[in-house]
């Protein structure tokens, strides 16, 4: 069963909990726990969100997903191309 997953402006939102529990004297083991995640799962998260606000998360995925839509383009453009030159090289 697959466990539940965060989104990404949810993330923002735990790792600066973290941020503001260590500075008031807790350790990195002891805020991952009060937020209830894993170490390797926070550090994970750091380093794919670290220091972004949340909207900028949200600008991310939506590039992520323009980007996603114009490689499927490409693609297609690609396999369109091939298509038509090897019907060129049959007609001359």
């Amino acid at each position: 069963m697959a466990g539940k997953r965060d989104k990404p402006e949810d993330i923002t939102t735990k790792l600066r909990r973290v941020e503001v529990l260590q500075e008031q004297g807790a350790t990195i083991a002891e805020a991952v726990r009060q937020i209830g995640v894993t170490q390797q799962r926070f550090c994970r998260w750091r380093k794919l969100y670290g220091g972004m606000q949340r909207s900028q998360v949200a600008r991310l995925k939506e590039l992520e997903k323009e980007n996603q839509r114009l490689r499927r383009a490409v693609s297609d453009l690609a396999s369109y191309r091939l298509i038509l030159t090897e019907e060129a090289r049959g007609n001359f």
